[in-house]
C-alpha cells in the first residue's frame, strides 16, 4: 500500500539527529510522499534544500499564524518572488489561530489574506492551519476567490467541512483519530465522503496514541490509516488508495514532480 503524509515538518530541529532514519522507516511502511510546509521565512532555505535532496519530499512555503511575531513585512515580497521563481506545491502553512488569545487577530487576518492572494495569483493550492476560526477562514477564501487546498488537522463541524469541500478543499486527519476520546473527530471521519479526506501526521506534533508522549513521526502514518479504516468499516487498501489519490489530485503532486522536480535547486 502507498500512503502520503500531506503534512509533516521534517525540516525542524527535532529531526536533526535522525532525519534519514525516520525517512527510511516511513518509506518501509509505505509512505511514498511527504509534504513539508513552511512556518516562517527564516526556515524556507533549509526546507527547500532538504526537499531538493529527497525526490519524495514536496516543499510548501508559508507564514504560519502561530509565529506572527516572527514575520516581517518584507517576507510577503520574498514569498511572492519564490512563488514566481521556484513554485512550491502549495502556499502553507497559513491560516488563522484564534485559540491562542495572545496572537494579534487583526495582523493574522491581514497576513492570511495577503498570502491567499499570492496563492490565487500563482495558481497554487493552500495548506491551512485553523483553530477556532473556520467561519472566518471560509469567509476569507470566498472573498479572495481562492479555490483548492487542504484544511490541515480539521476539527470543525460537518457543515463547515462541506463548505470547504465546495471550495475544492480536502480535509486532513491524523494522529488524533487514534485516541478514544476524539469522539467528534471520529464522527466526522465516518460522515465525510472518502474523496474529501487526506492523511497526515503533523510530525513532530500531534502524535498517535500508540506513541503518546513521544515525538511524532511520518513513520506512524499507518496508525492513522488503520484508525480511519476501522472507523469507517472499510477496506484498508481502499482507504489507502483513495486518500493517496486525493492528495495527488489536490496538490497536483504528479504534475509537479514531472514539471519541477528536476529543476529544484538546492537553494531558492
Amino acid at each position: 500500500m502507498e500512503i502520503i503524509d500531506t503534512h509533516c515538518h521534517l525540516d525542524v530541529k527535532e529531526f536533526d539527529t535522525d532525519r534519514q532514519a525516520v525517512l527510511m522507516q516511513a518509506r518501509r511502511k509505505g509512505v511514498t510522499a511527504f509534504v513539508v510546509p513552511g512556518i516562517d521565512a527564516d526556515h524556507w532555505n533549509g526546507l527547500w534544500s532538504l526537499c531538493a535532496g529527497e525526490p519524495d519530499l514536496y516543499p510548501a512555503l508559508g507564514l504560519h499564524p502561530m509565529f506572527i511575531d516572527r514575520h516581517r513585512d518584507q517576507d510577503l515580497e520574498t514569498l511572492k518572488s519564490l512563488l514566481d521563481k521556484r513554485r512550491p506545491v502549495a502556499v502553507g502553512e497559513i491560516g488563522l489561530d484564534f485559540f491562542l488569545k495572545t496572537l494579534d487577530r487583526q495582523r493574522q487576518q491581514a497576513l492570511f489574506e495577503a498570502q491567499l492572494e499570492l496563492a490565487r495569483d500563482a495558481g497554487l493550492p493552500v495548506i491551512l492551519h485553523v483553530r477556532k476560526a473556520h467561519d472566518q477562514v471560509l469567509s476569507s477564501l470566498r472573498r479572495t476567490g481562492l479555490h483548492g487546498g487542504i484544511s490541515h488537522a480539521f476539527n470543525g463541524s460537518l457543515q463547515q467541512a462541506k463548505k470547504y469541500i465546495d471550495l475544492g478543499f480536502k480535509l486532513g486527519f491524523g494522529g488524533m483519530l487514534t485516541y478514544e476520546r476524539s469522539r467528534k473527530l471520529h464522527e466526522l471521519a465516518r460522515s465525510l465522503p472518502l474523496q474529501a479526506i487526506v492523511l497526515e501526521t503533523d510530525a513532530p506534533d500531534l502524535t498517535v496514541s500508540q506513541h503518546r508522549g513521544e515525538r511524532n513521526s511520518p513513520e506512524y502514518l499507518p496508525y492513522c490509516l488503520t484508525a480511519l479504516a476501522k472507523l469507517r468499516s472499510e477496506d484498508l487498501k481502499a482507504i489507502a488508495h483513495q486518500t493517496t489519490l486525493n492528495a495527488q489530485q489536490v496538490l497536483k503532486l504528479n504534475e509537479w514532480k514531472s514539471s519541477y522536480l528536476g529543476m529544484l535547486p538546492a537553494t531558492p
